[in-house]
């Protein structure tokens, strides 16, 4: 079986503006030392896991009571998303309906639990065999990309995501990885760039043919 493996943040959505508004929420009522709230600083968090995430807005919080903290900012968040949802990157629809034709789709993320959910339940995309989130089984991303694929029979897979650490967990993985333009970071090599969703069937066709 041959798959695309999707991270989210930046490659098939950007929640940046209800992520935005959930730590003010949240931050606002906590009683811990955080840091201060930017759009920079969250923006900066994308494809980071839920513990590193957790020391860089309570640097100073012992470790528990920052677990703790952020356990319930992400209950907050994840219910908002699945009522204000994010902003689907142009195309999104038809190019999974494309790839489906062809390949099995999957999701893997380094979110918390319920993150990856709350996006599915809020688009209304029925097309991924299955999903995976640092957050619930504490897996760095290039074990859980490996992960998908074992426990869903893939024999070749490529990575689709928007950071250097989608491209390292793509390498960890042994999978090529396709990076892109339009999301919130940069990388040093991948296999293709796409600059929208719609240029990702090709790259993938192209990927596959020369393996």
């Amino acid at each position: 079986m041959n798959a695309v493996i999707f991270d989210l943040d930046g490659t098939l959505w950007d929640a940046m503006d209800p992520i935005c508004s959930a730590w003010a929420a949240a931050l606002e009522r906590s009683a811990l030392p955080h840091i201060a709230l930017t759009r920079e600083f969250l923006s900066g968090c994308m494809g980071k896991t839920p513990e590193e995430i957790g020391a860089l807005a309570f640097p100073d919080a012992p470790r528990a009571e920052r677990e703790a903290e952020m356990q319930k900012l992400y209950e907050y968040e994840n219910e908002l998303l699945c009522h204000c949802g994010g902003i689907l990157y142009p195309r999104l629809p038809e190019t999974l309906a494309a790839l489906a034709q062809k390949y099995a789709l999957f999701v893997v993320s380094n979110s918390q639990d319920g993150y990856v959910q709350a996006f599915l339940h809020w688009s209304g995309l029925t097309c991924f065999r299955d999903i995976e989130m640092a957050g619930r089984t504490g897996l760095d991303k290039g074990a859980n990309i490996r992960l998908v694929m074992e426990r869903n029979g893939v024999t070749k897979a490529v990575y689709v995501g928007d950071t250097q650490g989608d491209a390292d967990a793509a390498a960890k993985a042994g999978i090529p990885f396709i990076f892109t333009e339009y999301g919130f970071g940069s990388v040093k090599d991948a296999a293709a760039r796409i600059a929208s969703l719609p240029e990702l069937p090709a790259a993938v066709e192209k990927i596959f043919a020369e393996q």
